[in-house]
């Protein structure tokens, strides 16, 4: 009987418990719900639950809500593809520059156009007023399986299809359906889809941007460690309109103004150091901001790049293209980490991984050599582009630059830089047969260039600032790493700099250190002198 009433008595208390807590009601211990960073979930947008056959079809559904974000981007230098220098006034953008990876966008717009933020890119052809050719997904999906593969001019794949034709070689539909319903804010992997690849593959370009950034650790990045700050690159490039702030075409290299403030009207650049650090950076050593006058906070903040494990290029060689294989295809050699140093489609590689940068002032302004420049001295090197800056102007600062170098066709008798013809469908007509006559001819008609028929290879120069990858201060530059023969900031002219090799004076370097031994003996003589009329006194 006793054993019975225990037994209503737990049953009791059960039923209890389960009327006053029922299983649907909130419980202050388990985990708090996820809530979206959105205002608005998309799924639940009956115009985004349909099937899309094309991204334009997806843009004016888009636009249906948010009816001026195509006119906005209408107006970025990510769809127009150019930049007006207000220095130099020079017409900047990928139709107006060769650079010396790929050498123009001009002749291979189907390939290229899979980092454009546009739909149906195809050249000339390309409509820039149209609002549904805005492509939205590229920069605002969030499942990572939105991709617009080369040679479809910026345009998704929505049925599996076979490409190159004949080749076996299939290429899987996006449910651009799925896509929209998950779009969000812009992330590192959006950004970095295009950005960490540029120029041919991952870290090719830039050098302190590639995939390692897409989560990194302290060590890698301060600002973006993926368990700490988390940044995303619209912290820093803080986003009005869908202007993106911060360009290579027109860095800011010198911010003399304060740290922003929110509501306070800022017109000055959102992405600099100086925008969030001010000019007073370190707090607890103070001689260290003597130096923010003169050295670009990246120059001690960043001491190598491509620190993530992905190797960056250092050099291209164009005219050593052309070789073959036993079996008559274009030579593919690969060093030990497996990257390609050699294709017989594009030439020779050299690659960098922890490499220093070099140092140069830099006041801002940056001379590109664009595709109608003639070139007066073909025996030597040209730059594609140059940060200029002097000691002595009072705009400059010392800053880190990778130096890519490379050696690109020209044309011999119009003096000018030339454009290859690199994507196409007649791609197996000459270009893998490595015929540069054609290759060049094509891709300078493309651009509506002209072709004297003759042809050379000329070494080429370019300039990248160094921005990213910024270092734990634990692992900044020390004294030693400049203030020291043969120090990082040897080759810098136009500045004395205490311990360089190059400042080095023996006649004063001695008589300084003679003053310094003075100085010493002096503070000593005066404490022995104080100790001993302590003691007399006493």
């Amino acid at each position: 009987m006793k054993m019975i009433k225990q037994a209503m008595i737990v049953f009791a208390t059960l039923a209890f418990m389960s009327a006053a807590y029922p299983a649907n009601a909130p419980d202050s211990a388990q985990a708090p719900q996820k809530l979206l960073k959105s205002t608005a979930d998309h799924s639940k947008f009956k115009e985004l639950q349909k099937e899309f056959t094309s991204g334009p079809e997806v843009t004016k559904a888009c636009l249906g809500c948010h009816t001026e974000a195509a006119k906005q981007v209408h107006l970025t230098q990510h769809w127009k593809w150019e930049f007006r220098n207000p220095d130099s006034q020079q017409l900047l953008g990928k139709k107006h520059v060769v650079n010396n990876f790929c050498t123009s966008v001009t002749s291979n717009y189907k390939a290229c156009a899979s980092c454009h933020i546009g739909y149906n890119t195809d050249g000339p052809n390309f409509d820039m007023t149209s609002e549904s050719n805005v492509d939205c997904l590229v920069c605002h999906d969030q499942t990572g399986k939105y991709k617009k593969p080369a040679g479809f001019a910026g345009n998704p794949v929505t049925k599996d299809t076979e490409f190159p034709p004949g080749s076996g070689k299939i290429i899987r539909a996006v449910n651009l359906s799925d896509v929209a319903q998950k779009v969000g804010q812009t992330k590192r992997t959006t950004c970095g889809a295009c950005h960490f690849y540029g120029g041919g593959g991952d870290g090719v370009k830039h050098g302190d941007l590639d995939s390692s950034l897409e989560a990194p650790d302290k060590a890698l990045d301060v600002h973006m460690d993926a368990k700490g700050l988390n940044f995303s690159c619209s912290t820093c490039h803080k986003t009005d309109g869908h202007q993106v702030p911060g360009s290579r075409y027109a860095p800011t290299a010198q911010d003399k103004d304060g740290a922003h403030m929110r509501g306070k009207a800022d017109h000055s650049n959102p992405a600099t150091c100086q925008s969030c650090h001010g000019q007073v950076p370190h707090k607890k050593e103070a001689k260290l901001n003597d130096h923010t006058d003169k050295v670009a906070c990246q120059t001690c903040h960043i001491p190598s790049f491509a620190r993530g494990d992905v190797p960056t290029k250092m050099s291209w060689d164009w005219s050593t293209a052309g070789k073959r294989d036993e079996k008559g295809k274009p030579l593919v050699v690969k060093n030990e980490d497996g990257h390609d140093i050699y294709l017989g489609i594009k030439g020779d590689f050299v690659y960098g991984e922890n490499v220093k940068p070099e140092y140069i002032w830099f006041n801002g302004k940056n001379k590109y050599t664009l595709t109608d420049d003639k070139i007066e001295k073909a025996n030597q090197p040209i730059w594609i582009n140059k940060f200029e800056g002097s000691a002595d102007d009072g705009k400059s600062m010392i800053w880190p630059i990778k130096l890519f170098r490379g050696k690109q066709p020209f044309d011999a008798e119009n003096k000018t830089l030339a454009i290859n013809h690199l994507a196409g469908q007649d791609d197996d007509a000459y270009w893998k047969n490595m015929n540069w006559d054609k290759a060049i001819a094509a891709g300078m008609a493309a651009a509506g260039k002209p072709f004297s028929g003759k042809y050379d290879f000329i070494e080429t120069a370019a300039m990248w600032p160094i921005t990213h990858m910024v270092a734990p201060k634990d692992k900044a530059l020390g004294c030693n790493d400049c203030h020291a023969s043969n120090g990082r900031l040897e080759k810098v002219d136009g500045i004395y700099i205490p311990g360089r090799g190059r400042d080095h004076i023996g006649l004063l370097d001695t008589a300084g250190w003679a003053l310094a031994g003075l100085s010493l003996l002096g503070v000593i003589g005066h404490g022995i002198g104080r100790i001993m009329t302590a003691k007399r006194k006493h």
